[in-house]
């Protein structure tokens, strides 16, 4: 049981992190803007976020195990199509789906792993799922590298249907059926049909801001739509009986920051893997194997340290915060001023992406902790949903602002609307240059929302 929850966090993690390398192909094969191809990315990890709060609470009415071997099916399903999609907005379609199928398998398998082992084998159960959500960060770019060298960008999804088929198999035979709550228990429709399209609305304003421009009509009222919804979403959420999120548990102040602090973390992995992606394959001419390797440094550097980072945030409690942090930003200066394509600087270019896997390394998982420690007992299920909600639209997040930012400054550099295709190794990499000024202060704000965990009063109370 535990190997099949496993396999569910690998191949979600797979594909997360496979794609970001295969974006710089993609553009050239659908000859599509950097804003466009980056919703291959955008929009698997906007989906999976935005459809999370509600499969959880569909899954706790209606039974995990269904909803569960319906998202391995689903997703091998959409992994399948988007090999064979004929167009970029096709292919979008596909992740999108992609993504809400992921969604399912994220909604359950913690819930179905704590299910299954009891107290004495929790701990190292939910190490071995870490260490699976790892081992899948770890091979996408890797495994991307070798798939996009030697065969086509259409394999990077192809890959994960026969593990997809594996899981489906397994949890047919081994997943137990789970208790459904009663008749009574009511889904909160209004707060899913509000929520939904207000994540899409923020993730829209904040990916198309380049290419439609700041103060363009499309861009303000997707952001003035966006804020609308989300105030009706907290308005409807604290008179709702059944609320799809219990906001009361930002009431408290360590749990707010922390959650906050998880969604840029995740932002910051993220957006340097897109960053990184163009720099290497437009800027120093990598072959993709090549490429894939060097990206594998950060999540390898980051799986090594994670293990030891609890036991270091014990004992000296703002390492993690304050020192991990610091080590990204520092890290992510030094590429700034690294990224030349000349071949002197590559030593200290892998050197700062191994730093910068070891800062988040050191970060990520004491702030997950701590952030799940402020909220009360009874309201751990929630807390855990809401904080892989956050990691989800985090990682969108980054995509985004990388992708933006990146498209904007080729071109001011060259006058090319939103493409890498044909731009200079020079032009292409001072944009990539700019992308890890970005990250810098992503970092800084990470470290300021993470200390809030250092002025905890009082526990939230129930809404």
């Amino acid at each position: 049981m535990v190997g099949i929850t496993c396999l569910g966090a690998f191949v979600g993690q797979v594909d997360a992190s496979i794609v970001q390398l295969g974006l710089p192909a993609l553009e050239q094969a659908f000859d599509a803007s950097l804003d466009q191809v980056s919703w291959v990315a955008v929009g698997y990890s906007l989906a999976f976020a935005a459809v999370l709060p509600a499969y959880a609470r569909l899954a706790e009415i209606a039974g995990r195990k269904l909803l569960y071997l319906l998202g391995f099916a689903l997703f091998g399903l959409f992994s399948a199509l988007c090999g064979l999609a004929p167009s970029l907005p096709w292919l979008i379609a596909f992740r999108v789906l992609q993504g809400m199928s992921g969604a399912l398998l994220g909604a359950n398998s913690i819930v179905i792993l704590v299910a299954v082992t009891d107290q004495t084998q929790r701990g190292r159960a939910m190490g071995l799922f870490a260490s699976a959500q790892a081992l899948g960060v770890i091979a996408g770019p890797a495994l991307g590298g070798l798939l996009l060298n030697d065969l086509s960008w259409h394999w990077i999804f192809w890959v994960t249907v026969p593990v997809t088929a594996l899981g489906a198999a397994l949890g047919w035979v081994l997943v137990p059926v789970s208790t459904p709550l009663g008749r009574d228990a009511t889904f909160d429709w209004r707060g899913a049909l509000l929520l939904i399209p207000a994540l899409c609305g923020l993730m829209m304003t904040l990916t198309e801001l380049n290419a439609w421009g700041p103060l363009s009509p499309s861009v303000l009222a997707c952001a003035i739509v966006a804020a609308a919804l989300l105030a009706g979403f907290v308005w409807w959420d604290g008179r709702a009986p059944a609320p799809l999120i219990d906001l009361g548990l930002f009431r408290s102040r360590a749990f707010t920051g922390g959650t906050v602090a998880a969604l840029l973390s995740y932002a910051m992995l993220y957006g340097m893997f897109f960053a990184m992606s163009f720099a290497l394959v437009r800027g120093y001419r990598d072959a993709p194997v090549s490429a894939g390797l060097r990206l594998a440094i950060i999540p390898v550097a980051l799986g090594l340290v994670a293990p030891f980072s609890g036991r270091l945030s014990e004992r000296w409690p703002r390492l993690a915060t304050r020192g991990g942090t610091g080590l990204c930003a520092a890290a992510a200066l030094g590429l700034s001023q690294t990224l030349t394509g000349g071949l002197g600087g590559e030593p200290a270019m892998t050197l700062l992406l191994a730093a910068y896997g070891v800062g988040l390394g050191l970060f990520i998982a004491p702030n997950n902790g701590a952030t799940l420690a402020a909220a009360p007992a009874e309201h751990a299920g929630q807390a855990g949903g809401l904080l892989n909600l956050m990691r989800a639209f985090g990682t969108a997040t980054g995509v985004a602002a990388a992708s933006a930012l990146l498209a904007w400054r080729v071109e001011q550099a060259t006058g090319l609307h939103g493409r890498t295709v044909g731009v200079s190794e020079r032009a292409l990499l001072g944009a990539a240059s700019d992308v890890m000024i970005l990250l810098a202060t992503l970092a800084l704000a990470t470290a300021l929302a993470a200390s809030f965990e250092d002025r905890r009063r009082t526990p939230p109370r129930r809404a």
